[in-house]
Protein backbone atom coordinates (compact mmCIF):
# COMPACT_ATOMS: atom_id res chain seq x y z
CA UNK A 1 0.00 0.00 0.00
CA UNK A 2 1.63 3.17 -0.89
CA UNK A 3 2.23 5.58 2.00
CA UNK A 4 -0.06 9.04 2.27
CA UNK A 5 2.79 11.37 0.59
CA UNK A 6 3.68 8.55 -2.34
CA UNK A 7 -0.66 8.73 -2.93
CA UNK A 8 -0.39 12.97 -2.86
CA UNK A 9 2.54 13.04 -4.90
CA UNK A 10 1.27 10.45 -7.91
CA UNK A 11 -2.04 12.72 -7.64
CA UNK A 12 -0.47 15.92 -7.75
CA UNK A 13 1.60 14.56 -11.23
CA UNK A 14 -1.67 14.49 -12.62
CA UNK A 15 -1.95 17.60 -12.56
CA UNK A 16 1.92 18.63 -12.64
CA UNK A 17 0.85 21.98 -14.79
CA UNK A 18 -1.67 23.54 -12.58
CA UNK A 19 1.09 23.03 -9.33
CA UNK A 20 3.56 24.97 -12.32
CA UNK A 21 1.16 27.45 -12.12
CA UNK A 22 0.41 28.23 -9.19
CA UNK A 23 3.92 27.90 -6.92
CA UNK A 24 5.65 28.30 -10.06
CA UNK A 25 3.87 31.38 -11.94
CA UNK A 26 7.05 33.45 -12.99
CA UNK A 27 7.98 30.36 -15.45
CA UNK A 28 6.31 29.08 -18.45
CA UNK A 29 5.73 26.11 -20.36
CA UNK A 30 7.95 24.47 -23.32
CA UNK A 31 7.11 21.53 -24.86
CA UNK A 32 6.81 18.91 -22.07
CA UNK A 33 8.71 21.24 -19.30
CA UNK A 34 7.80 23.98 -17.40
CA UNK A 35 10.92 26.32 -17.06
CA UNK A 36 11.48 28.69 -14.38
CA UNK A 37 14.56 29.90 -12.47
CA UNK A 38 14.62 27.88 -8.86
CA UNK A 39 11.86 26.43 -6.26
CA UNK A 40 11.41 30.30 -5.12
CA UNK A 41 9.65 31.05 -8.42
CA UNK A 42 12.52 33.61 -9.91
CA UNK A 43 12.30 34.33 -13.24
CA UNK A 44 15.08 32.61 -15.02
CA UNK A 45 15.48 28.80 -17.23
CA UNK A 46 17.56 26.54 -14.48
CA UNK A 47 14.73 24.42 -12.79
CA UNK A 48 12.67 22.42 -15.07
CA UNK A 49 9.71 20.63 -14.27
CA UNK A 50 8.31 17.26 -16.11
CA UNK A 51 4.63 17.71 -17.32
CA UNK A 52 3.94 14.56 -18.62
CA UNK A 53 4.89 10.98 -18.21
CA UNK A 54 3.44 8.14 -15.97
CA UNK A 55 2.58 9.08 -12.24
CA UNK A 56 6.00 7.16 -11.09
CA UNK A 57 8.83 5.70 -11.56
CA UNK A 58 11.57 7.18 -14.55
CA UNK A 59 10.51 9.98 -16.73
CA UNK A 60 7.44 10.35 -14.04
CA UNK A 61 5.41 13.83 -14.50
CA UNK A 62 6.13 16.33 -12.27
CA UNK A 63 9.82 15.21 -11.55
CA UNK A 64 12.11 18.12 -11.38
CA UNK A 65 16.04 19.52 -11.03
CA UNK A 66 17.58 22.83 -10.94
CA UNK A 67 20.93 22.46 -13.02
CA UNK A 68 22.29 25.16 -10.89
CA UNK A 69 22.05 23.50 -7.38
CA UNK A 70 21.79 19.91 -8.81
CA UNK A 71 18.36 19.96 -6.53
CA UNK A 72 15.51 17.66 -7.70
CA UNK A 73 12.44 16.00 -6.32
CA UNK A 74 8.69 15.56 -6.76
CA UNK A 75 6.13 17.78 -6.61
CA UNK A 76 5.83 17.19 -2.81
CA UNK A 77 9.14 18.71 -2.54
CA UNK A 78 9.28 21.30 -5.02
CA UNK A 79 5.77 22.76 -2.62
CA UNK A 80 7.74 22.32 0.37
CA UNK A 81 11.14 24.26 -0.97
CA UNK A 82 8.40 26.72 -2.38
CA UNK A 83 6.50 27.84 0.81
CA UNK A 84 9.60 26.85 3.18
CA UNK A 85 7.54 23.88 4.60
CA UNK A 86 9.37 22.78 7.42
CA UNK A 87 7.59 19.32 8.20
CA UNK A 88 5.94 16.75 6.15
CA UNK A 89 2.39 17.22 7.83
CA UNK A 90 2.49 20.81 6.86
CA UNK A 91 3.65 19.96 3.41
CA UNK A 92 0.98 16.68 3.04
CA UNK A 93 -1.57 19.46 4.16
CA UNK A 94 -0.53 22.09 1.71
CA UNK A 95 -1.23 19.52 -1.31
CA UNK A 96 -4.56 18.29 -0.05
CA UNK A 97 -5.45 22.16 0.24
CA UNK A 98 -4.18 22.58 -3.59
CA UNK A 99 -5.90 19.21 -4.88
CA UNK A 100 -9.03 20.06 -2.88
CA UNK A 101 -8.78 17.03 -0.75
CA UNK A 102 -9.77 16.83 2.96
CA UNK A 103 -6.95 17.34 5.32
CA UNK A 104 -6.43 13.81 7.05
CA UNK A 105 -7.16 13.14 10.68
CA UNK A 106 -4.42 11.64 12.80
CA UNK A 107 -4.61 9.05 14.72
CA UNK A 108 -6.05 10.25 18.86
CA UNK A 109 -2.69 9.66 19.83
CA UNK A 110 -0.82 11.26 17.43
CA UNK A 111 -3.32 14.85 17.65
CA UNK A 112 -1.76 17.73 18.67
CA UNK A 113 -2.64 19.11 21.89
CA UNK A 114 -4.21 23.06 21.31
CA UNK A 115 -1.20 25.58 21.35
CA UNK A 116 -1.78 28.30 23.79
CA UNK A 117 -2.89 31.44 22.42
CA UNK A 118 -1.04 34.07 20.34
CA UNK A 119 2.38 31.70 21.13
CA UNK A 120 4.85 31.63 18.79
CA UNK A 121 3.46 27.83 18.31
CA UNK A 122 -0.09 28.58 17.68
CA UNK A 123 1.69 31.30 14.66
CA UNK A 124 3.10 28.53 13.24
CA UNK A 125 0.13 26.42 13.05
CA UNK A 126 -1.73 29.63 11.53
CA UNK A 127 1.06 30.17 9.01
CA UNK A 128 1.02 26.64 7.94
CA UNK A 129 -3.13 26.54 7.06
CA UNK A 130 -2.39 29.87 5.05
CA UNK A 131 -2.26 30.02 1.40
CA UNK A 132 -0.65 31.94 -1.54
CA UNK A 133 -1.88 35.33 -2.01
CA UNK A 134 -2.36 35.17 -5.90
CA UNK A 135 -6.10 35.31 -6.86
CA UNK A 136 -7.83 36.24 -3.29
CA UNK A 137 -8.70 38.24 -1.38
CA UNK A 138 -6.03 39.03 0.08
CA UNK A 139 -4.19 40.40 -3.16
CA UNK A 140 -6.99 42.62 -4.59
CA UNK A 141 -6.87 44.33 -0.75
CA UNK A 142 -3.72 45.34 -1.60
CA UNK A 143 -4.22 45.86 -4.88
CA UNK A 144 -6.60 48.67 -3.85
CA UNK A 145 -3.42 50.52 -1.84
CA UNK A 146 -1.29 50.35 -5.39
CA UNK A 147 0.39 47.18 -4.31
CA UNK A 148 1.08 44.83 -7.32
CA UNK A 149 3.83 42.07 -7.85
CA UNK A 150 2.96 40.47 -4.68
CA UNK A 151 2.61 36.92 -5.95
CA UNK A 152 5.87 35.47 -5.74
CA UNK A 153 6.22 37.18 -2.03
CA UNK A 154 6.76 34.21 0.16
CA UNK A 155 6.18 35.95 3.50
CA UNK A 156 2.34 36.78 2.35
CA UNK A 157 -0.19 34.21 2.73
CA UNK A 158 -4.33 33.91 2.85
CA UNK A 159 -6.76 32.76 5.42
CA UNK A 160 -10.42 32.59 4.62
CA UNK A 161 -11.51 31.85 7.51
CA UNK A 162 -9.20 33.08 10.65
CA UNK A 163 -10.43 33.22 13.82
CA UNK A 164 -10.69 36.51 15.50
CA UNK A 165 -11.16 36.83 19.38
CA UNK A 166 -12.37 39.86 21.08
CA UNK A 167 -10.85 41.64 23.40
CA UNK A 168 -13.42 43.98 24.99
CA UNK A 169 -14.42 43.34 28.71
CA UNK A 170 -18.00 41.87 27.80
CA UNK A 171 -17.38 39.66 24.76
CA UNK A 172 -18.39 36.04 25.14
CA UNK A 173 -19.10 33.38 22.67
CA UNK A 174 -16.94 31.85 20.25
CA UNK A 175 -14.76 34.15 17.88
CA UNK A 176 -15.71 34.69 14.43
CA UNK A 177 -13.94 34.01 11.27
CA UNK A 178 -12.90 36.85 9.02
CA UNK A 179 -10.78 36.53 5.69
CA UNK A 180 -7.64 37.69 6.50
CA UNK A 181 -3.86 38.50 4.83
CA UNK A 182 -1.22 37.14 6.84
CA UNK A 183 2.05 38.37 7.26
CA UNK A 184 5.36 35.96 8.42
CA UNK A 185 7.49 37.50 11.28
CA UNK A 186 11.15 36.11 11.08
CA UNK A 187 14.42 36.70 13.07
CA UNK A 188 17.30 36.68 11.44
CA UNK A 189 18.19 33.43 10.71
CA UNK A 190 14.32 33.29 8.91
CA UNK A 191 13.32 31.03 11.49
CA UNK A 192 8.99 31.88 11.93
CA UNK A 193 8.59 33.69 15.38
CA UNK A 194 4.97 35.65 14.71
CA UNK A 195 2.36 36.14 12.21
CA UNK A 196 0.57 39.34 11.70
CA UNK A 197 -2.89 39.43 10.74
CA UNK A 198 -5.26 41.96 8.90
CA UNK A 199 -8.85 41.03 8.67
CA UNK A 200 -10.47 41.56 4.86
CA UNK A 201 -14.14 42.20 4.10
CA UNK A 202 -15.09 39.96 1.78
CA UNK A 203 -17.69 41.86 0.56
CA UNK A 204 -15.26 45.11 -0.17
CA UNK A 205 -11.90 43.52 0.20
CA UNK A 206 -10.78 46.33 2.71
CA UNK A 207 -10.37 45.90 6.00
CA UNK A 208 -12.97 43.74 8.38
CA UNK A 209 -15.50 46.32 10.57
CA UNK A 210 -13.63 44.99 13.56
CA UNK A 211 -11.68 47.42 16.29
CA UNK A 212 -8.93 46.46 15.87
CA UNK A 213 -8.38 44.91 12.47
CA UNK A 214 -5.30 44.04 12.48
CA UNK A 215 -3.25 41.63 15.49
CA UNK A 216 0.16 40.44 15.75
CA UNK A 217 0.95 36.82 17.47
CA UNK A 218 4.17 35.34 18.85
CA UNK A 219 7.25 36.69 19.56
CA UNK A 220 7.64 40.66 18.08
CA UNK A 221 10.44 41.96 19.71
CA UNK A 222 13.08 42.88 17.56
CA UNK A 223 11.80 40.46 14.36
CA UNK A 224 10.14 41.82 11.15
CA UNK A 225 8.47 40.98 7.92
CA UNK A 226 11.32 40.45 5.43
CA UNK A 227 11.17 40.41 1.93
CA UNK A 228 14.03 39.91 -0.12
CA UNK A 229 17.54 38.47 0.97
CA UNK A 230 19.84 41.46 2.06
CA UNK A 231 23.33 41.72 1.13
CA UNK A 232 25.27 44.54 2.34
CA UNK A 233 21.85 46.90 2.82
CA UNK A 234 18.33 46.42 4.10
CA UNK A 235 15.62 49.01 4.31
CA UNK A 236 13.24 48.75 7.82
CA UNK A 237 10.16 50.49 9.11
CA UNK A 238 6.85 50.12 10.78
CA UNK A 239 4.17 49.22 8.32
CA UNK A 240 3.55 46.55 5.98
CA UNK A 241 1.77 48.42 3.60
CA UNK A 242 4.82 51.30 4.13
CA UNK A 243 7.63 49.23 3.31
CA UNK A 244 5.79 46.80 0.39
CA UNK A 245 5.23 50.52 -1.46
CA UNK A 246 9.02 51.36 -0.43
CA UNK A 247 10.19 47.74 -2.03
CA UNK A 248 7.42 48.59 -5.38
CA UNK A 249 9.72 51.77 -5.31
CA UNK A 250 12.80 50.48 -5.25
CA UNK A 251 13.08 46.76 -6.74
CA UNK A 252 16.55 45.78 -5.90
CA UNK A 253 15.83 46.78 -1.98
CA UNK A 254 15.37 44.11 0.50
CA UNK A 255 12.91 45.32 3.02
CA UNK A 256 11.79 44.38 6.85
CA UNK A 257 7.98 45.60 8.67
CA UNK A 258 8.61 45.87 12.12
CA UNK A 259 5.18 46.82 12.05
CA UNK A 260 4.96 49.21 14.92
CA UNK A 261 7.05 52.36 16.24
CA UNK A 262 8.16 50.21 19.18
CA UNK A 263 9.16 47.08 17.89
CA UNK A 264 10.93 49.45 14.58
CA UNK A 265 13.50 50.76 17.55
CA UNK A 266 14.26 47.41 18.83
CA UNK A 267 14.90 45.54 15.63
CA UNK A 268 17.63 43.58 14.98
CA UNK A 269 19.13 43.78 12.21
CA UNK A 270 21.63 41.27 10.40
CA UNK A 271 25.14 41.22 12.01
CA UNK A 272 27.04 41.85 8.25
CA UNK A 273 24.94 44.21 7.11
CA UNK A 274 26.70 47.44 5.86
CA UNK A 275 23.77 49.99 5.85
CA UNK A 276 20.46 50.17 7.45
CA UNK A 277 17.92 52.47 5.42
CA UNK A 278 15.47 53.46 8.08
CA UNK A 279 11.72 54.29 6.56
CA UNK A 280 10.31 57.08 8.97
CA UNK A 281 6.71 57.64 8.97
CA UNK A 282 6.17 61.65 9.28
CA UNK A 283 4.80 61.42 12.80
CA UNK A 284 6.46 61.69 16.46
CA UNK A 285 6.69 57.80 16.77
CA UNK A 286 8.55 57.27 13.18
CA UNK A 287 11.32 59.68 14.32
CA UNK A 288 11.49 58.48 17.88
CA UNK A 289 12.04 55.34 16.41
CA UNK A 290 14.72 56.30 14.18
CA UNK A 291 16.78 58.18 17.33
CA UNK A 292 16.53 54.93 19.49
CA UNK A 293 18.06 53.27 16.48
CA UNK A 294 20.82 55.70 15.91
CA UNK A 295 21.32 55.43 19.62
CA UNK A 296 21.66 51.92 19.57
CA UNK A 297 24.00 51.86 17.00
CA UNK A 298 25.78 54.59 17.70
CA UNK A 299 29.41 52.51 18.64
CA UNK A 300 29.10 50.27 15.44
CA UNK A 301 29.93 49.83 12.17
CA UNK A 302 26.75 49.95 10.83
CA UNK A 303 25.70 53.31 8.67
CA UNK A 304 21.75 54.19 9.43
CA UNK A 305 20.06 56.54 6.84
CA UNK A 306 17.13 58.07 7.12
CA UNK A 307 14.34 57.84 4.31
CA UNK A 308 11.63 60.10 4.17
CA UNK A 309 8.54 60.20 2.48
CA UNK A 310 6.49 63.10 1.21
CA UNK A 311 3.64 62.70 2.70
CA UNK A 312 2.44 60.84 6.05
CA UNK A 313 4.38 57.77 4.81
CA UNK A 314 5.49 55.91 1.80
CA UNK A 315 2.04 54.00 0.90
CA UNK A 316 0.33 57.44 1.10
CA UNK A 317 3.62 58.81 -1.35
CA UNK A 318 2.50 55.64 -3.75
CA UNK A 319 -1.24 56.43 -3.88
CA UNK A 320 -1.06 59.78 -4.06
CA UNK A 321 1.94 60.56 -5.68
CA UNK A 322 2.85 57.54 -7.76
CA UNK A 323 6.02 55.36 -8.09
CA UNK A 324 7.46 57.56 -10.70
CA UNK A 325 8.12 60.70 -8.11
CA UNK A 326 8.37 58.34 -5.25
CA UNK A 327 11.61 57.24 -7.24
CA UNK A 328 12.96 60.88 -7.84
CA UNK A 329 12.19 61.85 -4.32
CA UNK A 330 13.68 58.98 -3.14
CA UNK A 331 16.87 59.24 -5.45
CA UNK A 332 18.09 62.13 -3.45
CA UNK A 333 18.27 60.18 -0.04
CA UNK A 334 20.45 57.14 -1.35
CA UNK A 335 24.34 56.83 -1.81
CA UNK A 336 25.72 57.44 -4.84
CA UNK A 337 26.59 53.38 -4.56
CA UNK A 338 23.31 51.99 -3.86
CA UNK A 339 20.96 54.35 -7.02
CA UNK A 340 22.42 52.12 -10.03
CA UNK A 341 21.07 48.92 -7.94
CA UNK A 342 17.82 50.29 -6.59
CA UNK A 343 16.94 53.09 -8.90
CA UNK A 344 18.27 51.33 -12.08
CA UNK A 345 20.31 54.69 -13.33
CA UNK A 346 23.77 55.68 -13.25
CA UNK A 347 24.81 58.31 -10.75
CA UNK A 348 26.10 61.77 -12.33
Amino acid sequence: MDSPAADLSQKLSREAEAVCRQYLFNGRKHGQYWIVGDVDNTPGRSLYVRLTGPTRGKGAAGKWTDAATGEHGDLLDLIAANLNLSTLRDTLDEARRFLSLPRAEPPATQRQEPAPQGSPEAARRLWAMGQPISGTLAERYLSTRGLTQLRSVSALRFHPNCFYWRESAGADGPPKAWPALLAKITNTAGTLTGVHRTWLDPQTAEKAPLDPNRKAMGNLLGYAVRIGLPTDILAVGEGLKTMLSLRLALAGLPIAAALSGNHLAAFDPPTDLCRLYVAIDNDEAGQTAFDALMYRFADSELNLLPLRPMLDDFNGDLRQRGVEEMRNHLRLQLLPVDIPTLLGVETD
